[in-house]
């Protein structure tokens, strides 16, 4: 499911530009041609996230023993960046048109065209946010989060031109497209940061983790200790990996046993899990 959603997001970015851009030309507006130039990032950034969700699927093989699914943080930090991109070249257009800023006579239609694509691209970007949290991809959450930002762009364009118009003040189009660049700045680095720590192998959520112990703690008996408890998220895939003591005169298939539960425990509590245990005998016992 998650690779038929990033798919359908190219042709949707596709329509959302060529909204924006005939928004543009029907209003005259720095802040409508800013808010298309970022959907052309958009599109580039959907082919991406295609791509990477695709490549995330594959089994894994002999050269990648651990799966494929890091190509969604990659993606994703690919989407983050091209944020950072959209949202300087939204600033570039405003600040040239600071000086002498323009609309043409009657601009309403291309706002409501505007407002068509900032529907279209909010109902499409609360769809991919759901498959993608449902189905841990980082790319599609990454999607989502970029199509956010653009209706937040859109948003604020209109918000500026109804302003322009009301009080004649051309320059609030500009200033209102610079005030929406910084918040796109700042989405960006949010999804940055967060694509950056799943390549770096940052632990899971407090959450997770506690579930992984309370899993543990039931399913472990007959071990004399359990330690070094550790676990990563990549993608929709959980690596847990542990520390199992045991009695020094346990047979191997009892220590098996007791292995077998934890494995289990872990999987009912995180769908999906890798779980290695490592069995020590008591000598090292912390």
């Amino acid at each position: 499911m998650p690779h038929r959603f990033a798919l359908w997001s190219i042709p949707v970015a596709i329509i959302v530009f060529f909204l924006k851009l005939l928004a543009w030309q029907w209003t005259g507006s720095v802040a409508l041609l800013s808010d298309a130039l970022e959907s052309i990032v958009n599109i580039v950034a959907a082919i991406i996230a295609f791509y990477a969700v695709r490549l995330s699927a594959k089994p894994a093989d002999a050269r990648h023993p651990f799966g494929h699914s890091k190509a969604e943080y990659l993606s994703a930090v690919a989407e983050g960046a091209m944020i950072l991109l959209a949202a300087f070249l939204v600033m570039r257009e405003a600040i040239s048109a600071l000086p002498n800023p323009t609309l043409l006579d009657t601009p309403t239609l291309g706002i409501v065209v505007n407002l068509i694509a900032a529907i279209v691209n909010g109902t499409w970007a609360m769809m991919l946010l759901r498959v993608g949290r449902a189905n841990r991809s980082p790319a599609l959450v990454a999607s989502a989060r970029h199509i956010f930002t653009d209706v937040l762009t859109s948003a604020g364009v209109v918000i500026g031109l109804f302003l322009a118009l009301a009080t004649g003040w051309l320059i609030l189009d500009p200033i209102l497209a610079i005030l929406v660049a910084l918040n796109i700045l700042r989405e960006g680095w949010k999804v940055l940061s967060e694509s950056v720590d799943g390549l770096m192998d940052a632990s899971v959520n407090d959450d997770e983790l506690q579930a992984i112990q309370s899993a543990v703690d039931t399913s472990s008996d007959g071990a004399l200790q359990v330690h070094d408890l550790r676990a990563r998220r990549s993608a929709s895939v959980v690596f847990v990996e542990m520390h199992l003591v045991v009695p020094k005169d346990m047979a191997v298939g009892a220590a098996h046993d007791i292995c077998d539960r934890i494995e289990k425990a872990v999987t009912e509590a995180l769908p999906g899990a890798h779980v290695a245990v490592h069995v020590e005998p008591e000598s090292e016992l912390i």
